[in-house]
């Protein structure tokens, strides 16, 4: 049977602001496009992605009024 991979820890420290994640985003996307697809590259830069747009989500929830 397989061993299932363990996770691993976040390398990146997501910024605090929308902007500087969308800017982390942006660069993200670029580096992902670049890598070769199925490459550990590849794999990291989607995971990082997901923990970006989760954070922009909060962030738009939270605003007075909500972007739209």
């Amino acid at each position: 049977m397989a061993k299932a991979k363990q996770p691993t820890k976040p390398t990146v420290e997501l910024p605090g602001t929308r902007d500087e994640l969308m800017a982390l985003h942006r660069e993200t996307r670029a580096r992902r496009n670049k890598a070769a697809h199925g490459s550990p590259e590849h794999v990291e830069a989607i995971d990082l992605l997901c923990r970006i747009e989760i954070e922009i989500a909060a962030i738009e929830r939270a605003m007075d009024p909500p972007l739209g």
